[in-house]
């Protein structure tokens, strides 16, 4: 058995525990619409922090109200969640966390898996 020398060791514990873990950084945006009331949180996982605030949680949807709050992580009370969903063009992810009609996972489901590339997840 191979002896792996402390500060090596050390290093690769913290490549390890930092390359999969998520930033403590999220926003719930609550949109509404006439007819419209959608609940979704976003979870950072490798997105710059300022990208993430400024662009991320600051959707433009014209027609909607839109209020953002942000915290360390997503609320409790999601029906789904799309784990490890990849930024469409770009290289970040980010845990999207849905809220309101369950029902919607019929739809929700297959776009997290195939175009998002990532896990559905139910809480």
């Amino acid at each position: 058995m191979r002896v792996i020398k402390r500060p090596l060791w050390l290093a690769l514990m913290l490549l390890a525990m930092t390359s999969n873990q998520v930033l403590a950084q999220a926003c719930l945006v609550h949109t509404q619409a006439e007819r419209l009331d959608v609940k979704v949180c976003q979870e950072n996982r490798n997105i710059p922090e300022k990208l993430f605030k400024d662009g991320f949680c600051q959707p433009q949807l014209a027609g909607q109200k839109v209020d953002v709050t942000y915290s360390e992580q997503c609320p409790a009370g999601a029906f789904g969640v799309c784990s490890n969903a990849q930024v469409a063009n770009m290289p970040y992810r980010e845990n999207i966390h849905y809220y309101g009609v369950a029902s919607d996972a019929l739809y929700l489901k297959p776009f997290c898996e195939g175009q998002s590339q990532g896990t559905w997840l139910v809480p």
